[in-house]
C-alpha cells in the first residue's frame, strides 16, 4: 500500500475546500438556483420574456406582444377615462365588452400559468440541490396561483356583474328625456303571496333632470282617491270622472282582475298604474323599477347598514311579535331589518310620517353608498339588487342613470309629497296636484341665487310625530323640502 510522501494530501481521502472559499460544484449550484429564480420573476414582470432569452423565443414574443399590447390597451383606455369620465360608465355596464374581457382575463390565467410552469422547466430543476429545488417549486406555486388566481377572481367579479346587468335589465326601448327630465316610476312592495306588484306600499316618481342630475322626489300616497288617469289611457276611459272603486294602491288589483282590456299587454298592472301615477302628477313616466321592500334590508346589509337620524323610538315588528323592539332616538347606523322598519313602520305612526322616512332613507343611501363601498363589496351588492329590483330600464340606458345618480350625490334633492294638509286624498283637486309638482320641478331648476329656501315652520321644527320631522296637522317637513338632508 503506497505511503504518501511528507507534507502532501492523501489521495485515499475526499479534500474539503480551503475555509472561506466554496467549491466549483457549490458556486455552479447557486448560478443555477438563480438562474432558475430570475427566469420565473422575469415570467411575473414580463410574460414571455423567459422564453425569449431560454427557451422557445417565436412563443415568447408572442406572449410579450400581447403583455406589452394589454397595457397600451389599458393606459389608452384609462387617457380616454380621464378626458371623458362618463365612459368609464359605459364600458363598465356593457354586457358585450363585460364578456369579452371576462373571456381574455380566463385565457390570460391560463396563458400566464402555463409560462410560469415552462419558466420553471427553462430552469432545469433536476440539476439543482434538493434545498434549491424544493424553493424553486414553492416560489413557482406561489406565483402561478397568485398571479392565476387575481385572474380568475376578476373573470369571476366580471361574469357577477355581467349577470347582473343581464337579469335585471332588459333590451327595451329607449324612451328620450320629457321637457329636459327623466320620471322614474319607483314601487314599493311586499314580496309575500299573492302582494309583490299588486297593492303597492308606496310610490314616488323620481324626476331627474337629463343635464345636471338634480332630483325631485314626488311622492304619491297609497290611499288616494276619486283621481283621474292619464288622458287617452285604458283606465281614463273606464274612469272618466275618476276612479271611485279602489285607492290608488288598488289599480294594479282592478286592472290584473281585468285583463280583457289590455290585450297583449304583459304587465297590465304595471302599464295602468303608470296611468294613474300620470293622471295625479301630470308627469310622462319614462321608466319604472318594482322595489320588494323584503328584499331591500339584504341591499342595506350587503353596503354595510345605513346611518339615519332617529327623533323617535321607532317600532321593530308588531306588539306581541318575537323580537320586538325599539329603534331608540340618536344618530344609528342600522342594519337591514331595522332600516326596512324604520321605513315601513306605522305603528304609533301614520302613513304620511312614514312616506317622510322613506324619503330619508333614500337620500341616506344615495348619499352614503360611496364608489369605494360599491367596489369592495359589489358581489354582495350585485345579489342583493338582482333579488331587490325589477324594471323595464334597459341596458343600454344604465350607463346614463350611472352617470346622472353620480351628478345626483352632489345636489341637493327636493321633495314634494301630494298628502294632507295640503291635498285632500278622498277627493283631490287635480289641477292643485299638477300645480304643486311643476312649481316644486321649476323650483328645483332655479339657479342657486334665486332657488327659494326651504322654510320649516317653528311649529313643525318642535314638533316630531312617528319620527318625522313635523305632525299631520301642519305636514312633515320631508314631504315638502328644496333639500331633502336639512329635513331629514
Amino acid at each position: 500500500m503506497p505511503v504518501p510522501s511528507p507534507g502532501l494530501p492523501d489521495p485515499t481521502r475526499p479534500q474539503r475546500p480551503a475555509a472561506g472559499r466554496t467549491s466549483v460544484d457549490d458556486r455552479a449550484a447557486r448560478i443555477r438556483f438563480r438562474r432558475a429564480l430570475s427566469l420565473m420573476v422575469m415570467t411575473l414582470v414580463a410574460p414571455g420574456s423567459a422564453q425569449i432569452a431560454a427557451g422557445n423565443a417565436r412563443v415568447g414574443r408572442i406572449a410579450l406582444r400581447i403583455w406589452l399590447g394589454s397595457w397600451a390597451l389599458a393606459l389608452l383606455v384609462l387617457m380616454a377615462v380621464v378626458v371623458d369620465h362618463g365612459l368609464a360608465i359605459s364600458l363598465a355596464v356593457s354586457p358585450s365588452l363585460l364578456l369579452l374581457l371576462r373571456m381574455a382575463m380566463l385565457a390570460g390565467a391560463v396563458g400566464w400559468a402555463v409560462l410560469f410552469m415552462d419558466a420553471w422547466r427553462l430552469g432545469q430543476p433536476l440539476t439543482l440541490g434538493m434545498a434549491h429545488r424544493r424553493a424553486v417549486v414553492g416560489v413557482n406555486g406561489l406565483l402561478c396561483f397568485s398571479v392565476a388566481g387575481t385572474l380568475l377572481f376578476g373573470a369571476h367579479v366580471l361574469a357577477v356583474q355581467r349577470d347582473f346587468i343581464v337579469t335585471m335589465f332588459g333590451n327595451g326601448t329607449a324612451t328620450s328625456a320629457n321637457h329636459g327630465r327623466y320620471n322614474v316610476l319607483l314601487v314599493g312592495g311586499d314580496s309575500g303571496a299573492g302582494r309583490w306588484g299588486l297593492r303597492p306600499d308606496s310610490m314616488t316618481v323620481a324626476s331627474i333632470d337629463e343635464v345636471t342630475g338634480r332630483t325631485v322626489l314626488v311622492s304619491v300616497p297609497r290611499n288616494m282617491k276619486n283621481f283621474t288617469f292619464a288622458p287617452g289611457s285604458v283606465m281614463a276611459k273606464q274612469f272618466p270622472d275618476g276612479f271611485d272603486a279602489d285607492y290608488v294602491n288598488g289599480v294594479s288589483t282592478w286592472a290584473l282582475d281585468h285583463t280583457d282590456l289590455f290585450p297583449g299587454d304583459k304587465d297590465p298592472g304595471m302599464d295602468a298604474t303608470i296611468s294613474a301615477v300620470e293622471g295625479i302628477t301630470g308627469l310622462e313616466i319614462n321608466y319604472w323599477a318594482m322595489v320588494n321592500l323584503q328584499g331591500f334590508k339584504d341591499l342595506v346589509d350587503a353596503v354595510g347598514g345605513v346611518t339615519l337620524n332617529v327623533r323617535q323610538p321607532i317600532p321593530v315588528g308588531l306588539p306581541g311579535d318575537y323580537g320586538y323592539h325599539f329603534i331608540q332616538p340618536g344618530t344609528r347606523k342600522l342594519d337591514g331589518v331595522d332600516t326596512l322598519w324604520y321605513a315601513r313602520a306605522r305603528h304609533t305612526s301614520d302613513d304620511y310620517s312614514r312616506m317622510a322616512r322613506q324619503k330619508c332613507v333614500m337620500n341616506a343611501m344615495l348619499q352614503q353608498i360611496s364608489p369605494q363601498v360599491a367596489v369592495t363589496r359589489f358581489e354582495q351588492i350585485a345579489k342583493a339588487s338582482s333579488e331587490l329590483i325589477s324594471t323595464d330600464l334597459p341596458a343600454s340606458e344604465l350607463s346614463t342613470f350611472m352617470s346622472l345618480a353620480l351628478k345626483a350625490k352632489s345636489q341637493k334633492i327636493s321633495t314634494i309629497s301630494l298628502v294632507p294638509p295640503m291635498v285632500n286624498t278622498a277627493d283631490p283637486d287635480m289641477d292643485q296636484l299638477h300645480s304643486m309638482v311643476a312649481k316644486a320641478v321649476d323650483s328645483s331648476e332655479a339657479t342657486p341665487s334665486s332657488a327659494p329656501k326651504n322654510k320649516v315652520r317653528k311649529k313643525a321644527e318642535e314638533t316630531v310625530t312617528g319620527g318625522s320631522l313635523g305632525s299631520l296637522s301642519t305636514g312633515y317637513a320631508a314631504n315638502k323640502s328644496s333639500d331633502l338632508s336639512t329635513a331629514c
